[in-house]
């Protein structure tokens, strides 16, 4: 029973955080909306719009990498963690 439990935890927990996955989908996508919204108004601009928004993109990406590192530490470690203390 304590098995089941603990396995239960973790895939419960590890499909919570992929969660995290969504934030930065949302908000890449709108930033790079933005992005070109800025070039279409100053396409002069181009080369220090585009620079930013890879920049912040590259940022929040580093979330949903988080969520993905959780979620595969709570489904291949966690397990074999916690049933070696029962």
């Amino acid at each position: 029973m304590e098995r089941a439990l603990v396995l239960m935890g973790c895939a419960i927990g590890a499909g919570l955080s992929m969660i995290a996955g969504i934030g930065p989908g949302i908000g890449e996508g709108y930033a790079v909306g933005k992005a070109c919204e800025a070039i279409a108004r100053q396409p002069e601009q181009k080369g220090s719009v585009t620079t930013t928004m890879l920049m912040g993109c590259a940022i929040a990406e580093t979330t949903g990498i988080y969520g993905l590192v959780v979620g595969m530490l709570l489904i291949f470690l966690a397990p074999g963690m916690f049933l070696n203390r029962l």
